[in-house]
C-alpha cells in the first residue's frame, strides 16, 4: 500500500478550499437555511443516489416533513411513501427511526458529538462527520464514496476500501487533511471534488487543484483507484407477482416493515418453492376467490445489492371479490391512479409494481366483469 505523502495538510486544504470557493457547488436545496436536520436528510438521500435525483425527493420530503419532530410523529407508510422511487428502503425506515430516537432520547436536538451521531440508526462515522462538520462547524473527517475515490488516488492506496485495511488507511488521511476551520466548505469541497472531477470513469484531472501532486495520474492510471470490490456472481431468485384486476382495481398489500420494499404496497407475492400456477389456484380458491381469466405476462427482473429478482407477472381478472381477500390486510387501487406520474411517491410503491401497472393497464381488457363483494 502506498504510503506517499503528496501535499501537506495546510498545503492541500488551501487548495481545495480555494477550487471551492471558485468552482464549488453552492446552490443546492440542502445547502440553503443550513441545519442538522436538513444535512441529515440530505446525506441520507445522498448514499448510493446521484444530486440530481435527490433534489426532488428532497424539496418534497422538506415541504410534508419540514421539522425533526414532523418527520418523528409521522406515519411510516407516509414516509416510505416520500421515499418511493429513491430505492434502498432501509434508509427511510433509519430516517423515521433516528428522528424519532433524537427527539426521545435527546429532546429533538442532534448530539454535537460526531461519536454519538454515529451511533444514532442509520448514520455512521461518515454521514456523523457530515453533518457535524456542514452544520455545527465541527472538525469531523468523512470518509463517503467520493471521499475515498479522491484520496486513494491522490495517494495510490491500493485495494477495496470494503477491506478494513484500506479503509483504515484512507480514514487516516482524511484525518489528517481536515482542518480546523471552515470544515463545513472543506467537507463540501471534497465531495463535490469527486461528484464533478474526480469521477469513477473520465476523470476531468486536468482541472483538479491536486492534478500536480496526485500519485495515480502520474502513474497514468486514476481509473485503477480505487480497487474495485472482487466479483461475485449475484444469485437469482424468482416469484410469482398476483396481479388480481377486477373492474380496472388492482389489489395490493402492504409488506412486512423489514425485508426488500420493507413497508411498501405490492401485489400478493407467491415465492419460488411455492408451486407456481398450482399455488395460484390454490391461493385463489382458498379466498373463494373466482377468475375469469389468467394469463402470465413476460417476465420482469429487478437487481437489488446482493441478488437479481425474477418476477413473474400473472394476471387474474377476478368475477367478483370475496371477504377473505379484503381480510388479508390490502386494499384496492384503480389501475389509472397507480399510473399517475406522482403515483409511487404518493402510496408508496415501489419501480417495478409501477412498471407493472403501466404494462398491466396496456393489457386491460376492453369489457371487465363487475366485481361484488360476497
Amino acid at each position: 500500500m502506498t504510503e506517499h505523502s503528496p501535499l501537506r495538510p495546510q498545503q492541500f486544504q488551501r487548495a481545495v478550499l480555494g477550487w471551492f470557493d471558485r468552482h464549488g457547488r453552492k446552490d443546492l436545496p440542502w445547502q440553503q437555511d443550513i441545519n442538522p436536520y436538513r444535512v441529515w436528510v440530505s446525506e441520507i438521500m445522498l448514499q448510493q443516489t446521484q444530486v440530481t435525483a435527490v433534489i426532488p425527493y428532497f424539496e418534497r420530503f422538506m415541504a410534508s416533513f419540514p421539522t425533526l419532530g414532523r418527520l418523528a410523529r409521522a406515519p411510516l407508510d407516509d414516509v416510505l411513501a416520500h421515499w418511493s422511487g429513491l430505492g434502498y428502503y432501509a434508509r427511510a425506515r433509519n430516517l423515521h427511526k433516528c428522528a424519532q430516537t433524537v427527539l426521545n432520547e435527546h429532546g429533538g436536538e442532534f448530539p454535537r458529538d460526531v461519536e454519538a451521531l454515529a451511533e444514532l440508526p442509520g448514520i455512521g462515522r461518515s454521514t456523523g462527520g457530515a453533518i457535524a462538520s456542514i452544520s455545527m462547524g465541527l472538525r469531523a473527517p468523512i470518509l463517503d464514496g467520493n471521499v475515498k475515490r479522491v484520496l486513494a488516488r491522490l495517494h495510490a492506496v491500493d485495494g477495496w476500501p470494503g477491506q478494513s485495511a484500506v479503509a483504515k488507511r484512507l480514514w487516516e488521511i482524511a484525518e489528517r487533511y481536515t482542518p480546523e476551520r471552515r470544515t463545513g466548505d472543506y467537507t463540501q469541497a471534497m465531495m463535490d471534488l469527486g461528484a464533478t472531477l474526480c469521477t469513477r470513469s473520465k476523470p476531468r484531472c486536468g482541472e483538479c487543484p491536486m492534478a500536480d501532486t496526485c500519485v495515480a495520474r502520474a502513474q497514468g492510471n486514476p481509473q485503477d483507484y480505487p480497487g474495485k470490490k472482487p466479483k461475485k456472481e449475484k444469485p437469482v431468485r424468482c416469484c410469482t407477482m398476483l396481479l388480481l384486476e377486477c373492474e380496472g382495481e388492482i389489489f395490493l398489500q402492504q409488506r412486512p416493515p423489514t425485508g426488500i420494499w420493507g413497508g411498501l404496497w405490492c401485489p400478493p407475492q407467491l415465492d419460488e418453492d411455492d408451486g407456481g400456477e398450482d399455488s395460484l389456484q390454490e391461493w385463489l380458491a382458498v379466498r373463494d376467490l373466482y377468475a375469469t381469466q389468467i394469463q402470465a405476462l413476460p417476465q420482469l427482473r429487478h437487481t437489488f445489492t446482493h441478488f437479481h429478482l425474477d418476477i413473474t407477472p400473472v394476471w387474474a381478472q377476478l368475477h367478483k371479490v370475496s371477504v377473505q381477500v379484503a381480510e388479508t390486510g390490502g386494499g384496492w387501487y384503480k389501475l389509472r391512479r397507480l399510473n399517475r406520474p406522482r403515483a409511487a411517491q404518493e402510496l408508496g410503491l415501489p419501480a417495478p409494481i409501477v412498471k407493472l401497472a403501466k404494462q398491466l393497464l396496456a393489457l386491460q381488457a376492453p369489457l371487465l366483469t363487475p366485481c361484488t363483494a360476497d
